[in-house]
């Protein structure tokens, strides 16, 4: 990884594939066993033709607000460089956004979500 700046994001989705990191990352992620706190997941329809082909599927997870406080949904947390947040942020459609959350651990790091439900405030600074 180059030298700079490093970004945590949380995964549960295609961004754990091998063949979405090396299309949009050039690399293979390392990564760490996590689970996000107050979140579940549901399927989201994806209509975009790369993200299709680069994923092998027009049904993608998506996290939302739990029912439940106890609610998580697990995953895993990657170190990437501001650019390769960058390319993460270029490669999801418009349904997620990217949003700074806490893990059960009691991090926090970034994750996408579905966009209706991100806060109104801009993202912490970088």
């Amino acid at each position: 990884m180059a030298s700079g700046r490093v970004e945590r994001l949380f995964s549960y989705g295609t961004l754990r594939q091998a063949e979405v990191q090396l299309a949009n990352f050039g690399r293979l992620l390392d990564g760490e066993a996590a689970a996000a706190a107050g979140w579940r997941l549901e399927d989201i329809h994806i209509a975009d033709p790369t993200v299709v082909a680069l994923s092998g599927t027009e049904w993608h997870r998506i996290m939302v607000p739990g029912d439940d406080p106890g609610e998580c949904v697990d995953g895993m947390v990657f170190a990437l460089t501001s650019d390769e947040l960058a390319a993460a942020d270029a490669y999801e459609v418009s349904d997620y956004a990217r949003v700074e959350i806490a893990l059960r651990s009691g991090g926090r790091c970034w994750a996408y979500v579905r966009a209706v439900d991100a806060p109104l405030s801009p993202p912490p600074p970088q």
